[in-house]
């Protein structure tokens, strides 16, 4: 069994200026630079052969570039029960797009629907019991966050793995956006 995602890299230099806000908050376990992407579909564990049938179904997407920008903060959870903070990402009907042909990958292979409605962002950490009232103020500082415009022209099949420094993620595939 093999736990695997799609989702669109962030270009380095974006990933360097989210790092710098990456302090904070107690008990908060900071995304890696090389682990910061914008999450299209996870797939979940799967059997060798249907990832290779992901891998395939992905293959066969079609889609021009297009280019994202990141804008604002926030966290999913409310009180202690907050599970992370994240960075939004600008509405774009091309990467909305690129999510659903996404899915439709997966439901091709036989995968179950994914039951949440496609929110995207990019997780900056995973919180644990960090009080509540931290989080508000690291929102409130933050808020204003905008990035630069980059261009999304490829987005990638991720394996995870659970390490005792939480889940390290490794480029399986890459897929070119024309």
């Amino acid at each position: 069994m093999i736990r695997l995602f799609a989702a669109l890299p962030i270009p380095d230099e974006i990933g360097l200026a989210l790092q710098r806000r990456q302090q904070g908050l107690p008990r908060a376990r900071w995304s890696q630079i090389d682990n910061l992407h914008i999450t299209l579909r996870f797939f979940g564990k799967v059997q060798e052969t249907t990832a290779a049938d992901i891998d395939l179904a992905l293959s066969a997407l079609s889609q021009p570039a297009f280019d994202l920008r990141l804008n604002g903060v926030g966290a999913y959870g409310e009180g202690d029960d907050m599970s992370c903070v994240w960075a939004g990402v600008e509405p774009s009907p091309a990467l909305s797009q690129l999510a659903a042909r996404c899915e439709a990958a997966a439901r091709k292979v036989g995968l179950a629907p994914e039951p949440r409605k496609f929110r995207p962002h990019l997780t900056l950490a995973y919180l644990r019991r960090t009080p509540p009232q931290r989080v508000a103020a690291w929102i409130m500082g933050h808020n204003l966050l905008q990035s630069p415009a980059w261009r999304a022209d490829h987005f990638a099949l991720y394996s995870s793995w659970s390490g005792p420094d939480g889940s390290q993620y490794e480029v399986e595939r890459v897929y070119r956006l024309s």
